[in-house]
């Protein structure tokens, strides 16, 4: 299976969930353009509240279309946009994706995963038992955070739904994923 965009998603306002959109555009170190998680320092509500002058780690959210038929079959229909990712994505596992990898997405944007998505409460407002279920237990007992990833751009251009995600660059060595 080819992998590629889903959707793309973009809002102004800090809201839980995102607007579906024909197109987003990722700007140089900044983010999706008119998106509430757009600039240079952390707009993270929280993270501002802590320190506003941390480097906005957190510029593009990438979530997989696949964990939407897992929260299904558990009885929690979910659609893309609506758990607050910028780009959905389908065929590229995301959570297994080391830190600093990059990804070409579409012609011209590139992104660079800088962590996982650390699920909140608002996940559990949105639709309760949702929490739980992107949240789980490796075997040695660790938790496993599946509520997608997060990136900076490192190359702008415009996303579009149907565009290609090519990975162009792996470190040389495999460092995993914390929550940024």
């Amino acid at each position: 299976m080819p992998r590629h965009v889903v959707a793309v998603h973009r809002r102004a306002g800090h809201s839980f969930s995102k607007t579906s959109v024909p197109s987003i555009e990722l700007v140089l170190c900044h983010g999706v353009r008119g998106d509430a998680h757009f600039g240079l320092t952390v707009k993270h509500r929280s993270r501002v509240a802590r320190d506003p002058t941390q480097p906005n780690l957190r510029q593009v959210h990438l979530l997989h279309e696949e964990l939407f038929a897992e929260l299904a079959n558990g009885g929690l229909p979910v659609s893309p946009g609506q758990m607050g990712e910028n780009i959905t994505t389908l065929g590229i596992d995301l959570l297994a994706l080391g830190t600093g990898t990059r990804l070409q997405i579409g012609m011209n944007a590139v992104v660079e995963i800088t962590g996982l998505r650390n699920p909140c409460s608002q996940i559990e407002q949105f639709q309760p038992g949702l929490l739980a279920a992107v949240l789980g237990r490796a075997a040695n007992g660790s938790l496993i955070r599946k509520a997608g990833v997060m990136a900076v751009v490192v190359e702008g251009g415009l996303v579009c739904p149907g565009d290609a995600i090519d990975i162009v660059f792996k470190p040389a060595e495999y460092d995993a994923l914390v929550p940024v």
